[in-house]
């Protein structure tokens, strides 16, 4: 077990980089006597590896003293909306299923993720929000898609 753990955590600093999110606002959903309340809190990111392309996303995030000093599991309740917005632009090779964005939604095992992937046949690009843990993930997802029109997609 103790193996487990420490390659989880190394793991962590192999992580290629990925995109960076910006808190957009957030709405609280359940009153905390003690601690912060829960919440739902929606960011923005840009793809890193396809210019034109940004992603809107809400998750919950747990309140409370365990969820304000760190320590609460997030719920895997999750929403994503990304557009166009602005020329769409591959600036590199990539892989479907590769991880756009991630966020621990736990003090170690649990992660929320988004990973994209590209439908040729359709020219879209189709992105997947989801969680997971160590042990066991969670079937909630949420998808949204971006159309590329051929010219586009250089």
């Amino acid at each position: 077990m103790k193996k487990l753990l420490f390659i989880t955590l190394l793991a962590g600093l192999w992580l290629p980089s990925m995109a960076a999110a910006e808190i957009i606002g957030s709405v609280d959903t359940t009153f905390k006597m003690l601690g912060a309340n829960d919440q739902i809190v929606i960011e923005a990111f840009d793809d890193p590896k396809v210019d034109g392309v940004s992603c809107h996303l809400s998750r919950a995030k747990k309140g409370g003293i365990s969820g304000s000093i760190g320590l609460a599991e997030d719920r895997s309740d999750a929403s994503i909306a990304c557009r166009q917005v602005g020329p769409i632009h591959f600036k590199e090779p990539f892989k479907d299923g590769e991880m756009v964005f991630t966020k621990k939604t736990s003090l170690l095992f649990k992660t929320m993720q988004v990973v994209r992937f590209f439908d040729r046949k359709r020219n879209t690009l189709i992105y997947l929000v989801y969680s997971d843990r160590i042990i066991d993930g969670s079937p909630k997802n949420a998808i949204s898609t971006v159309p590329v029109m051929p010219w586009q997609a250089k």
